[in-house]
């Protein structure tokens, strides 16, 4: 059955492709809707080809993937929200599963961002599953996700600018560097935001 299941999945993603990728802008918006949502496509070799195609757009590719993914995510985050609970405690422990609501109620946005920007393996629609469990606010949540996207295939953008579209094999390769060193980014501006958030505040109470 599940061969069946996965013959099926293939022939449609063979006939459905390319009538997407035939609608340009809107096209990129449409597969990223989908990878988020259903099925999975490799995301980043679609938006590199796009962009080598269309480097004057490159911003605009990515603004509508980053739109889609979020639009899209919000499929995984309802099926954790309708009742998620149950089944990721059958998974983990009680013990294991407050500790992981209590990590993502403190950075909730973060814990959400930075894994929207990470490149394959990352599991990210446990991530999204997660989100839905621990009950993230809505707008929040899409914000986050169209954030981390925005980021990651910006970063790629400019790689395939300079590199071609080989690229996204360098990610591909170096997924723990490249996760590192985005991460690292994402920390060092989430900590720059919050300092100065705290130190405005201090001028204006004091």
């Amino acid at each position: 059955m599940k061969a069946v299941f996965a013959r099926l999945m293939a022939k449609w993603k063979f006939v459905l492709l390319p009538v997407l990728a035939k609608m340009g802008f809107w096209g990129v918006g449409a597969v990223a809707l989908l990878d988020s949502s259903t099925i999975p496509v490799p995301m980043d070799a679609i938006l590199a080809v796009y962009v080598w195609n269309d480097k004057g757009h490159f911003w605009l590719y990515c603004l509508l993937a980053a739109l889609g993914s979020a639009v899209g995510g919000l499929l995984p985050y309802g099926l954790g929200r309708a009742g998620g609970e149950l089944f990721l405690l059958k998974r983990v422990n009680r013990e294991r599963y407050e500790r992981i609501r209590t990590h993502f109620e403190r950075q909730e946005f973060l814990a959400m961002m930075i894994p929207s920007m990470l490149p394959p393996p990352t599991p990210w629609k446990a991530f999204v599953f997660a989100a839905g469990v621990f009950e993230m606010r809505v707008l929040p949540f899409m914000l986050a996700v169209f954030t981390g996207r925005m980021v990651r295939w910006l970063i790629l953008s400019v790689l395939v600018l300079k590199l071609g579209p080989g690229a996204v094999d360098l990610v591909a390769h170096h997924g723990i560097t490249a996760l590192a060193v985005v991460g690292g980014l994402a920390v060092a501006g989430f900590a720059f935001w919050w300092f100065r958030k705290k130190r405005t505040r201090k001028e204006l109470t004091g």
